[in-house]
């Protein structure tokens, strides 16, 4: 039986965000794995992409896997990414879909569009957030109607540490260039074009790289 990690965007808890998916494999002994952002009320001092690693590895020699296929989608995306550089013979297989950063120079100014963001009030900023995540020509839903769920409240304060994290990580260019195991990346037709420009630059990295658009998805309503 495979062992597989699966790592979450920045809204989301794992289990929520990948309890359908998981609902359709038996095949497979799943981690769902929280980004270490939200481990506690607040985001923890001195965070950084490191402390994300650290904890994957932890997650790792809790569930006792020697080899195991890494999964992760935007924030969780840009974790398996920097972890999958950190620790190269850990990982089996790793696929990303539209990792929120690639850790590469070029991904820097991407970061630039999420920086009026700080400024907003916290009831607008998270609408503002997912729009910067599609196309032009996706127009999102209204809000849900109703109470939040419980877990929604540590979000708002989570966006900015993690950008700013991210920002802050190490280049992993070179790094990428010694990972052999096989890495898939996916993106959707409706979604931002950063990641279409992710593909291209991260496919001139990895020596087993393939990737695959789905047509009609976005990152707001993905692949998985």
């Amino acid at each position: 039986m495979r062992s597989v990690i699966f790592l979450p965007a920045i809204i989301a808890p794992a289990a929520v965000r990948y309890a359908p998916l998981l609902a359709c494999l038996s095949d497979i002994n799943p981690v769902t794995k929280d980004l270490e952002v939200y481990a506690s009320d607040a985001p923890p001092p001195g965070y950084s992409i490191a402390l994300e690693v650290a904890g994957v590895d932890r997650a790792v020699n809790e569930a006792g896997f020697a080899g195991f296929h890494l999964y992760g989608h935007s924030g969780g995306g840009a974790v398996a990414l920097a972890y999958t550089a950190a620790h190269p013979d850990h990982v089996v297989s790793v696929a990303v879909d539209e990792p929120a950063y690639d850790f590469t120079e070029e991904s820097r100014a991407d970061l630039t569009e999420f920086a009026p963001l700080a400024s907003l009030p916290v009831a607008d900023r998270l609408r503002a957030f997912m729009k910067l995540q599609v196309s032009s020509r996706v127009t999102l839903p209204p809000p849900t109607e109703g109470p939040s769920p419980p877990w929604m409240a540590k979000r708002p304060a989570g966006i900015d540490p993690f950008l700013s994290a991210l920002d802050n990580h190490e280049r992993l260019e070179r790094q990428y260039r010694t990972v052999r195991a096989p890495v898939l990346f996916t993106w959707g037709s409706l979604t931002h074009p950063r990641w279409n420009m992710m593909r291209q630059r991260l496919e001139k990295l990895f020596p087993d790289f393939t990737a695959r658009c789905f047509d009609g998805l976005h990152h707001l309503n993905t692949s998985h």
